[in-house]
């Protein structure tokens, strides 16, 4: 059989971008749908993904003083009622549960959307003076969000994320941990998802419900779209005062907390599907790939060729590499394509010649490149190589991204913009008019605010320019 045919189920990538995505995700056993609608059951390979994001990010955040811990699902339904925007945000897309145990509940009880209700509820029963500040907790949960229209990852209507929460003393202090920590995402989406990101405040519209200013990381995808890659808020003390989050200050005052969150989720595999997939299927980062080498005997049968993989196996386990050996019976064609659809980094070849000759051939994913690497020290070649990947994945991207960027000073420059799959930097008076005019008439959305950058007028009206905007389609 061709090599071509191994992947002929797969949408071509230039002409259908989301079938494309939707044929990836399935064929490559990342995510299967689950039997409610807008629900996935993430496979083990798309799970091995999210331990290892998990993994990077958890490191981080204990870095940054944070500890994890757990609350619960159900929120009673009144505490969204304690703070107005943020019910009229979110009251569209909560699950409520009004029944259990066979009987009706005196209260309903939602099934969470997000947790500054119920964590604001906590940190009043916790907070009671100044030297208990500022107070540091993440969690790893699931979430949901009964979305109308949905797509593995980019939308469930349940998904899994991290969320930060914190409490500071002072104002100065909860808006430089919002900075803080979304520099902290952009340094893992380039350093571990190899996604280069911008990152910004958001528009007073497309801001999170209850916030004083939300902070989003945007990445661009290979058709163009963005997809909110993370987000970080600067929540004021409007959570505080809602759920009376208190403390005896140094000056013998009762004072309220200001406070922030901060999350990403399981989006951010979709963002790695659609920042680096090609026609063959997935293109990992090393970082976070869940086989980083595939071992693949060629002549397997003959002496020697299997307990030389093998060995080889071990000398890369040793060195901390995440290692397969593929030794099933299936051609080594197959297993190439196999292999490079699940978007493993690199694959060594070894066959008798090869064993002869004292060397392997190594093929990169991301270039598709092949060369012959000697076996002696190959497990320094190889964690050489798997770094020079992470680089070079994200450096192409980077390029991508850069050569699709747009400046508009119209609406028509806006909308010609995005149809050629840019990101469009635009003048902006800061009327939610005009923002809206851009969706009406273009389909793009304000993503993030284009910071150190100024502009003369509005593209929309014409009127003097307040900031200069990211306008793009998005996911």
């Amino acid at each position: 059989m061709a090599k071509e045919n191994f992947v002929e189920q797969i949408a071509d990538v230039e002409k259908d971008f989301p079938q494309w995505y939707t044929d990836v995700v399935i064929k490559t056993k990342l995510v299967d749908y689950g039997p409610v609608k807008g629900t996935m059951v993430i496979r083990p390979y798309g799970y091995a993904i999210w331990e290892n994001i998990q993994a990077e990010l958890n490191e981080r955040f204990k870095k940054n003083g944070y500890e994890n811990a757990y609350f619960p699902l159900l929120i009673p339904m009144s505490f969204f009622t304690k703070e107005a925007e943020h019910v009229e945000g979110f009251a569209p897309e909560v699950a409520v549960v009004t029944h259990a145990g066979g009987e009706e509940l005196a209260e309903p009880l939602a099934i969470r959307p997000t947790s500054e209700t119920v964590i604001g509820n906590m940190y009043s029963k916790w907070l009671q003076s100044y030297r208990e500040l500022p107070i540091l907790i993440n969690q790893w949960a699931n979430v949901m969000r009964w979305e109308k229209t949905t797509r593995p990852f980019l939308r469930t209507s349940e998904f899994l994320w991290q969320e930060g929460h914190s409490a500071h003393a002072s104002e100065e202090e909860a808006e430089a941990e919002t900075a803080k920590m979304l520099a902290v995402y952009k340094e893992f989406a380039e350093n571990c998802l190899a996604i280069p990101v911008i990152c910004g405040r958001k528009t007073e519209k497309e801001k999170f419900a209850g916030a004083v200013a939300t902070y989003g990381m945007e990445a661009m995808m290979k058709d163009g779209k963005s997809l909110q890659a993370g987000t970080t808020h600067f929540l004021g003390q409007n959570f505080a005062k809602a759920f009376e989050i208190k403390f005896l200050d140094k000056d013998g005052a009762q004072k309220y907390a200001y406070t922030t969150s901060f999350g990403v989720s399981t989006r951010l595999i979709g963002a790695l599907i659609m920042a680096h997939g090609d026609q063959r299927g997935l293109v990992l980062p090393p970082v976070v790939a869940p086989v980083q080498v595939v071992i693949v005997p060629i002549a397997a049968k003959k002496g020697g060729v299997l307990e030389k993989c093998a060995e080889v196996k071990t000398e890369l386990e040793k060195a901390g590499i995440r290692v397969k050996l593929d030794d099933t019976d299936n051609s080594p064609g197959w297993k190439f394509n196999e292999w490079e659809m699940k978007g493993v980094p690199l694959r060594i070849e070894l066959g008798p010649r090869d064993i002869e000759e004292g060397k392997a051939l190594v093929f990169r994913r991301d270039t598709l490149e092949k060369n012959a690497c000697a076996l002696g020290g190959l497990a320094d070649t190889v964690k050489e190589l798997l770094a020079t990947v992470q680089r070079d994945m994200l450096e192409a991207a980077k390029v991508r991204r850069d050569g699709r960027i747009a400046y508009a000073d119209s609406l028509d420059g806006i909308l010609k913009g995005v149809d050629g799959g840019n990101f469009v930097k635009a003048g902006w008076c800061g009327c939610r008019e005009c923002e809206d005019k851009v969706k009406s008439y273009a389909q793009a959305t304000a993503r993030v605010f284009a910071e150190g950058e100024s502009a003369k007028k509005c593209a929309i009206c014409g009127k003097k320019a307040e900031r200069v905007v990211i306008f793009a389609r998005a996911y």
